[in-house]
This record gives C-alpha cells, structure tokens and sequence, in this order.
C-alpha cells in the first residue's frame, strides 16, 4: 500500500523550470505581419496626392506669366513697377501678419504673390503705385487673413482689393492708357466705346489684344493658352469657365437677336473686358468656388447672368468683378444643398 502512494506521489510532481507540454492542436496560431502590408491609424486626409498648396499657386502664377508680359510689352515698362508694387505689398502685408498672429509665414506657399499679381493685372495701366500697394495691403488683410488665411476667406481677396480701389479711387479706376503701339494718349475700353458710343471694336484687336483696358486683360489669346494650361493640369474646374461664358454667349446672343443695334454680339462679348480672366483665373478659386460637380454649373451660370445684367443694363460698361463676388456669396449655399447623396442615405 505504501509503495502505491509514493508511486501517485511521484506522478504529481513537477520538475522545476519546465514548462507543460501544450499539444499541437492547442497551441495558438502567430502571424507574421509583412512590413508592407502594415496597418497604420491615421487622421484624415488619407489619399495622397503629388499636388500641394505651393506648386498650385506657383503653377497658376506661371500660366499668368503670358498675359503679364503681353501687358508689359503693350502698355510699357512702367506697368511692371505697378505690378511690382502690388505683389511686393501683398508679400509684406502676408508676412507681418502671420508675424502679429504668431503663425509660421506663408510667404512661400505662392498665394500672396499670385493675390497681388491678380490684383495689378485688373488695374489700369497709369494707376498709382501706391494706390495699387494699398489695394494689395487690403485684398490680403482684409480679403484673406482676417478670415484666417488661406483656405477660410469667402470672397477672391483680389477681386476684393480691387472693389476697395473702385470704390475709393474711382476716377483713377476709369482712366486709360492706350497701348504704346497706337497713336494715342488715351483710349476708351471696347465695353466703354460701345456702351457709350455704339462703336465696335474689330474681333482680331479684341482676341490679340490690340486695345485699351487693364494691364492684363487685353489679350484674350494668351489668357486662354494659360487658362486651357490649368485645365489640363486640372487645377481648375473646367464646369466654370465653360458654364460662365456659355451662359453669356447664349444670353447674350439673344438680346443680340431680339436688338442687334442696341446691344453686341456674344462673340463681342466673350472676348472684351476681362471676362476670359475672371473665368479663368479668378471664378475657378479653390477656395471661392463650389465644391460639388452641380454646384459649379449653378455658379457659373449665376456669374454670367450677373454679368449681363450689369453690362446690358447697369451703368457700368463691365461687371466681371461684381458678378464673381456676388456668386462667391452664395458657395456656401451652394455647397450645402448640391451635396450628393450619401450611398444608403434616407431623407427624413
């Protein structure tokens, strides 16, 4: 009997420092994870794109560079200190108030820059330089950092300056200098010249730019090569421009039918002022403009009939600048209620 006891005793000890044997069937199953096929947690954004902020900018100030020349060449070197003034304001005010807000400088992101190019672009070609430095310090200040910079402003902050520079220097707004190649001290505008006197102006001077008006909206041509640049590049929404100068071409022919002597023609229309450079350039703002594929339609068009009422029966001869800003009102409406159904989305 003792011999059994000392035998089950015996079975219930366990040799120290040895682990029991799990079967193989029991033991849990470890993989490896692959390096390239890590899970990472994240916050949005989670696509990746080549493009950024920066080369955006810089790309869109490239695809100006065109008609910046052009203006040079047509209206002489003293236009580039005006442009110079406008750019180098804008630069400065940016600066000094990331300074002031004690936020990292955005200089180098390109948007001040091309805020100040577009700006000189839309002024006439004798315009002060310093009136032209004021309207750069208020599209920034006013138009961009008040909202809190780049990405929240609601309206085009040079679109904006120069809605400032109209309403306070409004005589210096409306003088023009002709171009240097034509012997003249001071021209009319097309819109101008026809709203005023019924004088057309030859499509060929309107498309190549042989006219008066602001420093870098006379050539149409040049506007468009850099305009058809952006979209290919697809840094501009092409439903814009297209929507926009439809429904002037279609709008506008009409009155043209119904009164050709009281009111030009579409092609007239498309290729005078500086409609080809707000939509272009200016409407397609990313930050402005609409979001979603039927909000740009609703947009362009409302920018075009805006356009027309003010032309065909405002008392200014152009309304680029009014018909953008009144539209850039509306984006946040308009995104809001063009936004697409979500997949499996029930309305109340």
């Amino acid at each position: 009997m003792q011999k059994e006891i000392n035998k089950m005793e015996e079975t219930k000890k366990v040799i120290p420092n040895e682990k029991p044997k799990v079967s193989e069937e029991r033991k849990p199953v470890v993989k490896k994870q692959r390096a390239d096929r890590q899970f990472l947690l994240t916050s949005s954004p989670h696509m990746v794109a080549v493009d950024n902020v920066p080369k955006i900018m810089w790309s869109v100030i490239a695809a100006l560079m065109p008609a910046v020349v052009f203006g040079v060449y047509n209206f002489g070197f003293n236009v580039l200190l005006t442009i110079l003034s406008s750019v180098i304001a804008a630069v400065a005010t940016e600066a000094v108030i990331n300074k002031m807000r004690g936020k990292e400088i955005t200089v180098g992101d390109g948007s001040a820059v091309l805020t100040g190019l577009l700006l000189a672009m839309t002024l006439p070609p004798a315009f002060p330089k310093a009136y032209a430095a004021i309207g750069a310090v208020f599209s920034i200040a006013i138009g961009k950092q008040i909202f809190g910079g780049l990405g929240y402003n609601i309206f085009n902050p040079a679109l904006l300056g120069r809605a400032f520079l109209q309403a306070s220097f409004s005589v210096k707004m409306t003088t023009w200098t002709a171009p240097v190649t034509i012997d003249a001290v001071t021209t009319a505008t097309p819109l101008g010249s026809f709203k005023f006197e019924k004088v057309m102006t030859p499509y060929f001077d309107l498309f190549m730019g042989k006219i008066g008006g602001c420093i870098g909206e006379t050539s149409a041509l040049l506007i468009i090569i850099g305009g058809l640049y952006l979209l290919l590049k697809k840094y501009a929404d092409w439903r814009i421009p297209v929507s926009y100068l439809g429904t002037v071409f279609v709008v506008g022919g009409i009155f043209w039918l119904i009164n050709p002597d009281k009111y030009p023609d579409p092609v007239f229309h498309l290729f005078s002022g500086g409609l080809m450079l707000g939509a272009f350039f200016m409407a397609t703002d990313m930050v402005t403009s609409p979001i979603t594929p039927k909000g740009t339609w609703i947009y362009g068009i409302g920018a075009g009939i805006v356009l027309l009422i003010i032309r065909l029966f405002g008392g200014l001869p152009e309304g680029v600048m009014y018909s953008i800003l009144f539209m850039n009102a509306f984006v946040p409406l308009i995104n809001r209620y063009t936004r697409p159904k979500i997949f499996g989305e029930v309305k109340k």
